[in-house]
């Protein structure tokens, strides 16, 4: 992840508490399904981590491996795919539904994310013709987002 991710504060356990989400989208054609795993921090609203690829345990786990050890002591709020159990500890994982809030900052951002970038848009006549280009534009504003939210903070 970029440099501009803010370190949690070890004196506040909240600050390690993190909503990880899948979103989905496409290249190319609506049938190369791509899968953004995201892991983000409550409290700062940064993103920590992410992953792309199908919507496995696999992928699952290379989004709980990208995620810094500093923030992997926390509590993980999720929705209940069955990836996540697989993947993150039973005492750090909570399964929640959109109607408790415990999710609302990550599907925020995955509004976000739809609303900034067209390509990732579900109905759009824009779309990414390759996964290099998708992950790019991806990063890209994973770094851009990242680095306003730590301004804001500062």
């Amino acid at each position: 992840m970029p440099t501009t991710l803010l370190a949690p504060d070890p004196a506040d356990p909240t600050s390690t508490t993190l909503e990880l989400d899948e979103l989905w989208s496409f290249v190319l054609k609506k049938g190369h399904d791509f899968w953004i795993w995201i892991a983000l921090c409550r409290k700062t609203r940064q993103v920590v981590a992410y992953a792309v690829g199908d919507r496995s345990k696999q992928t699952c786990l290379r989004l709980w491996e990208a995620i810094p050890s500093a923030y992997r002591q926390g509590s993980c709020f999720t929705d209940f795919w069955a990836s996540y159990p697989a993947v993150i500890p039973e005492e750090q994982h909570f399964a929640v539904g959109k109607e408790t809030g415990e999710t609302a900052h990550v599907e925020r951002w995955n509004n976000t994310l739809r609303q900034r970038l067209a390509r990732f848009v579900r109905m759009t006549l824009s779309f990414s013709k390759s996964v290099l280009m998708h992950e790019a534009c991806l990063l890209l504003f994973l770094h851009r987002y990242n680095r306003e939210r730590a301004i804001l903070l500062k």
